[in-house]
């Protein structure tokens, strides 16, 4: 846990259009510990793209959004792939 046991801090790498709505692909952030991966999502203000299929991995393994974030996580957001 962090040193206070209050907040959890993590890198999150963000692709593709998501990298592009954060304004980069990496970020060091500091949650409230408890959070989810949801709760992540929410603070990041890319709530809708829950809906659009994003995927989420935590140290390279792949998570639910009510997975509780671990202190010293990398997370991915991986925005769904389309093509034809």
């Amino acid at each position: 846990m962090a040193p206070d046991d209050t907040t959890v801090k993590m890198a999150v790498i963000a692709f593709g259009p998501l990298a592009e709505r954060l304004g980069g692909r990496r970020h060091e952030l500091t949650l409230a510990s408890n959070s989810t991966i949801q709760d992540l999502v929410v603070s990041l203000g890319l709530t809708e793209w829950i809906a659009f299929g994003l995927s989420v991995a935590m140290n390279g393994n792949r998570c639910r959004m009510d997975t509780i974030v671990e202190d010293g996580a990398e997370i991915a957001l991986l925005p769904p792939v389309s093509g034809g």
